[in-house]
């Protein structure tokens, strides 16, 4: 299983042949700003909706990842485990991401073992199984709680601004491009039901 990563490079600054402005000890080019160090950064922040500043380990590799990179897209949220009788939308739901990323549809798998413990695997053994299985290539994190106490921190941030959790795997969260307009779908809802597409279109025609 592989997604789409944006990985920034940091550069040193380059010296100007000429029209160079000396800021410190750096020299910065005539369209350039100089900035305090973690300002760029800070605006980031600033402009990603609180719903998701936060950060997660990917599945595969457990390197860290930032949910601000979503800021303005549609996202789907959905609490995934290999050994449950929805396991099987695993196929919709990529289904749904190969046909609408290009419009701002992303989906974010959250592994979870909470009911039934139907995921009791690894991060390497649901990366495998995710991929094998059923091909799927939108972003999963490592496998974390997405209920009760020890509910990751988005989920309780889901769960305070839907008055709804998780009854069950496959509980969809579906947050518009603004962070702030979310709704919430049971499990027994197909990613293939036509209302539900017919609300992620609405989303993707709606500005942030």
């Amino acid at each position: 299983m592989k997604s789409a990563l944006v990985h920034g490079n940091h550069r040193g600054f380059t010296r100007w042949a000429a029209g160079c402005v000396v800021v410190g000890s750096a020299l910065l080019g005539p369209a350039v700003q100089a900035q305090a160090p973690g300002s760029a950064v800070t605006a980031a922040t600033a402009a990603c909706p609180a719903l998701l500043q936060h950060r997660f380990d990917r599945l595969q590799d457990e390197k860290h990842q930032s949910l601000c990179q979503y800021s303005g897209q549609v996202v789907l949220v959905v609490n995934t485990a290999s050994f449950c009788g929805f396991t099987g939308q695993y196929e919709g739901l990529e289904a749904l991401y190969a046909q609408y990323k290009s419009r701002g549809l992303v989906v974010l798998g959250f592994p979870a073992n909470d009911f039934g413990r139907q995921e009791p695997g690894n991060n390497q053994a649901i990366a495998d199984f995710c991929e094998n299985t059923f091909g799927v290539k939108f972003p999963m994190f490592s496998k974390s709680s997405v209920v009760g106490r020890e509910a990751n921190p988005l989920y309780k941030q889901l769960a305070q601004k839907t008055g709804e959790t998780p009854q069950w795997n496959f509980h969809k969260y579906l947050i518009g491009r603004d962070g702030q307009t979310v709704r919430s779908y049971p499990s027994t809802l197909d990613p293939k039901n036509p209302s539900f597409v017919k609300d992620i279109e609405r989303f993707l025609s709606t500005k942030s």
